[in-house]
């Protein structure tokens, strides 16, 4: 295992030959709620599940979050939090389900809700998906039948990271929580009833509507704004658990009190 590591990250605009990529792809369509004005993608680097360095993780956000992305996978790496890789969509020809195949950790992606018309947190470049083998999605059948997205997500079904007699395992979301909050993902798929989302961490749609309709300057001061009464509310409540504190502001910055 690697004892020290270097986060080695940056942030590039999306050029005119990677916008034609992604609309030749199928990742990005002619009604996408942003443009690639609005994109950017962040390069960074990350510890594999064998404990390798590798520089090669590319992700695509909102240009308003790139920063607060940038500095979620620089702490991932500094806590040594184990990531499969980090393609863009480009490379799955924006089929989520080859990605979560591929135990692929991605953000935007042009596509709808999972079985709905809406467009997808992902569109906006506004929800990130990590280490989908160890964060599935579980969906139910009407027979209450459990349904794993990808199938070796069934693996995981148990999510206690202590389990008497068995080895710890690496890159579960649990432990990240904290990072992705603290910079304005307060919305864990993990935390839902049904379907439960492991692997997804996503802003509200209103906020992401909002910034979407603003230039890439203003929406950037919008969701800055937006992280600091978050950390300030966390602050304010030093004398509750940490994680009810943070549960009871990610609620109250939602809902816009202070």
């Amino acid at each position: 295992m690697v004892s020290t590591v270097h986060a080695a990250s940056r942030i590039s605009e999306v050029s005119n030959d990677a916008c034609n990529t992604m609309r030749q792809q199928g990742v990005l369509q002619k009604d996408a709620p942003v443009t690639c004005a609005q994109l950017r993608i962040v390069h960074f680097s990350y510890l594999d599940f064998d404990g390798k360095l590798r520089d090669d993780g590319e992700i695509m956000v909102m240009a308003a979050a790139a920063e607060h992305v940038q500095a979620i996978f620089d702490t991932l790496l500094k806590r040594k939090f184990a990531i499969a890789g980090a393609r863009l969509m480009d490379h799955y020809h924006g089929d989520d389900l080859a990605a979560m195949r591929d135990n692929n950790t991605s953000a935007f992606n042009d596509r709808r809700i999972t079985n709905g018309n809406a467009p997808s947190l992902h569109a906006y470049g506004l929800a990130i998906d990590i280490n989908p083998i160890q964060n599935p999605y579980l969906q139910f059948e009407a027979d209450g039948k459990a349904v794993y997205s990808p199938t070796a997500g069934s693996k995981y079904a148990n999510r206690l990271s202590i389990r008497p007699g068995k080895p710890a395992r690496k890159g579960m979301a649990e432990e990240v929580v904290d990072v992705f909050a603290e910079h304005g993902f307060l919305i864990w798929g993990g935390n839902w009833d049904a379907p439960i989302d492991y692997q997804h961490f996503q802003v509200s749609r209103p906020l992401a509507e909002r910034l979407a309709a603003l230039p890439v300057t203003q929406a950037r001061a919008v969701f800055n704004a937006y992280v600091e009464r978050y950390r300030s509310c966390v602050l304010s409540r030093k004398d509750q658990n940490r994680i009810a504190a943070q549960a009871t502001c990610a609620t109250s910055v939602e809902r816009g009190s202070p």
